[in-house]
């Protein structure tokens, strides 16, 4: 008889997630790269070449001192007129439009904007929520989210001597559909469109409509374990997915203007 191979008790899975915990609350300044390290040996991981890690925008921001304070803010007459129409407070309004290129939607509870990024999205991603201190004290996005994806990246690969990926991942609503997903406003080393059209299909025929967006995949599946509220673990280490040599950005990914057929 002929000997049966046995199994493997825990095969290997092809795409892993782990949280970083322990990190701690984040201050203007602070260096992500060495806590992010200590973050991931407390945890008994070691980076390998071409994982990911997924960061929470909020402590991106915190590091570079994105926070703004309401009391120094005047609205304008715009902002207050878009205050009525949403009723939040017109000084949020008005560091809102200061962030965007345009407003898209304003009705009771909700402003929706295109961010000076390119992003769409609700309050220009400002947020009070995490936010530690004065009631008016906000956190705007990062400057430049794909500059900071790739700062980090470059000053973790020389910490840990790997080939890595880095994303910045934020929370965002989407039009059609409740509840939020996470998203990747900045990326280094990672894929954020792939455009398989005219590859065969299973049946040979030329592919016509597939792209996709790893990156914002990615960042979705890492949104699961990041948590919004008091659970909240900001970083994720991603294992399986190669990263670590592509250079597209996340605004690559961004619908042109002249393709936008849902404003």
């Amino acid at each position: 008889m002929h000997e049966r191979t046995p199994l493997p008790s825990s095969p290997q899975p092809d795409l892993a997630l782990y949280r970083l915990p322990g990190l701690p609350l984040i201050q203007p300044g602070d260096e992500l790269a060495p806590l992010l390290v200590a973050a991931a040996e407390r945890a008994g991981l070691e980076f390998r070449d071409g994982d990911v890690l997924a960061v929470a925008q909020k402590i991106v921001s915190r590091s570079e001192g994105r926070f703004v304070d309401l009391a120094d803010i005047e609205p304008s007459d715009e902002a207050r007129r878009l205050a009525g129409i949403t009723g939040k407070d017109a000084r949020a309004v008005e560091l809102v439009l200061r962030e965007s290129r345009s407003v898209i939607r304003a009705a009771p509870g909700v402003l929706i904007v295109e961010h000076r990024l390119g992003i769409v999205l609700a309050n220009a991603g400002i947020d009070r929520s995490n936010v530690a201190g004065r009631e008016d004290l906000v956190l705007l996005l990062p400057e430049d989210p794909d500059r900071s994806a790739a700062q980090l990246r470059d000053e973790l690969q020389q910490r840990v001597e790997t080939r890595l990926g880095v994303i910045v991942i934020d929370s965002v609503g989407r039009p059609w559909r409740l509840g939020t997903t996470g998203l990747a406003i900045g990326c280094a080393g990672v894929p954020a469109l792939l455009d398989l059209r005219g590859r065969p299909d299973l049946y040979g025929r030329p592919m016509q409509v597939a792209e996709i967006a790893p990156a914002d995949s990615l960042a979705g599946a890492a949104a699961l374990l990041c948590g919004e509220g008091e659970e909240g673990t900001p970083a994720v280490l991603i294992r399986g997915y190669p990263g670590g040599d592509n250079e597209q950005s996340a605004r690559d990914v961004l619908r042109p203007a002249a393709e936008d057929l849902f404003r």
